[in-house]
């Protein structure tokens, strides 16, 4: 297997991955999704909630709020010490006071360990008229995708690289006045950005006499993090936890 990086962003990662077959990307595909780790509030508690929402709204809000993750720094309930019971090396306690008038945000979470904040500190969570006030204490832990979707660490896709192939037929002016994405190569097209590459481009092609194919043994892979982690930290966690289950499943074999 071998990877070529094609573009690196701050929430999105793409690269081009050769020499293997469609199981393993998608192998990669699903751990990344499934079994990365991140870190998402999972109990609220409230003192005071005088907004017009009820609890239960709020706390599924307070839940799909994505939190920069320490993973290092945190276990799994099912990995810590403490059996489970809970402590500062599996949870975090966040704290919420606002008054109105006002609409309260994320950043008015307050964490008591500043890696673990809200990603995005403009998200809304409630409004509250003048006087109203909201009062919450809320646990983070570290969680996967496959028990929850808040703690899917981003959007992972890939589809087969295209090969563009121009007939004698081929109609490449038309193709590049209508695709700001293909650009002319002597007598054929290249695609610009692979990452952008769609079913549009794809008809265009075929209908004006430029054959899409596509390779079995090379992928384009895109990764967008939602902001818990970045997107090279959750490719690397996926693969060392996809080896760690290889390596288990070999010794079970043995």
């Amino acid at each position: 297997m071998q990877l070529k990086l094609l573009k690196k962003e701050d929430e999105k990662i793409v690269f081009l991955i050769k020499e293997t077959e469609a199981y393993i990307v998608n192998a990669l595909r699903r751990t990344i999704m499934e079994e990365v780790p991140t870190m998402a509030i999972d109990e609220v508690t409230f003192v005071k909630n005088q907004s017009a929402l009820y609890e239960e709204i709020i706390a599924m809000r307070l839940g799909l709020i994505p939190l920069t993750t320490d993973l290092k720094g945190y276990n799994s309930l099912e990995e810590c010490k403490c059996s489970g019971k809970g402590c500062a090396r599996c949870q975090l306690k966040l704290v919420l006071e606002a008054k109105g008038p006002c609409t309260v945000l994320a950043e008015n979470l307050k964490s008591k360990d500043p890696k673990i904040k809200p990603s995005y500190p403009d998200m809304p969570i409630t409004k509250l008229l003048k006087g109203q006030v909201l009062q919450l204490e809320a646990v983070a832990r570290l969680g996967q995708g496959k028990t929850h979707a808040k703690h899917n660490p981003g959007l992972a896709y890939y589809f087969e690289l295209p090969i563009l192939t121009a007939t004698k037929d081929a109609d490449i002016k038309k193709i590049l006045s209508k695709s700001k994405n293909l650009v002319a190569k002597g007598r054929s097209l290249e695609i610009i950005d692979l990452a952008k590459w769609n079913e549009a481009d794809s008809q265009l092609c075929e209908d004006n006499g430029v054959t899409v194919d596509y390779s079995k043994n090379e992928f384009i892979f895109i990764f967008e993090s939602w902001g818990q982690l970045e997107p090279k930290k959750v490719i690397i966690a996926a693969l060392e936890l996809f080896n760690k289950k290889l390596k288990e499943f070999d010794k079970l074999l043995k």
